[in-house]
């Protein structure tokens, strides 16, 4: 299980570039995309996060909490604080908390959360992750199979 935390960190670091040339370079892409795109990297990194503390989870109820934990912070952005307003405004609050509440952040924070997830299962979780192989041995009527690990 510690073995994924390596994987879940180079994912992690991946997702936070890609996610900062999103918001930061002039890309060119339509609206939709610049926005959705950027909030859907957003939640990949933050499934990744959970997945680094949080090694010994399955993909599905880490997917519950980071979908839990994304629309809280979108929920959030309905509570007005003075100080809390004003790091919204900042570089890294615009990045990491967000500045308007939008349900269609929530759509697709969890449609990345989704997607994160199931790369979770069929790739991080692959067993050659895990250092285990299947050796399939058949007899002649082909009826057997054993398991090394």
């Amino acid at each position: 299980m510690q073995k994924r935390r390596a994987p879940y960190g180079l994912l992690l670091v991946i997702t936070i570039a890609a996610g900062l040339a999103w918001r930061m370079l002039p890309l060119r892409l339509p609206p939709f995309w610049l926005k959705y795109g950027g909030s859907a990297l957003w939640a990949m990194a933050l499934y990744w996060l959970l997945a680094i503390c949080l090694p010994r989870y399955r993909s599905t109820p880490l997917a519950g909490l980071a979908a839990a934990a994304a629309a809280l912070l979108e929920f959030s952005r309905l509570w007005h604080l003075p100080g809390l307003d004003a790091f919204r405004v900042t570089l890294a609050g615009r990045l990491l908390l967000g500045r308007y509440f939008s349900l269609k952040n929530i759509t697709a924070y969890w449609l990345a959360i989704a997607l994160a997830a199931l790369l979770d299962q069929w790739v991080v979780r692959h067993e050659r992750f895990e250092g285990k192989q299947t050796i399939s041995l058949e007899d002649e009527d082909g009826s057997s199979s054993v398991r090394y690990d």
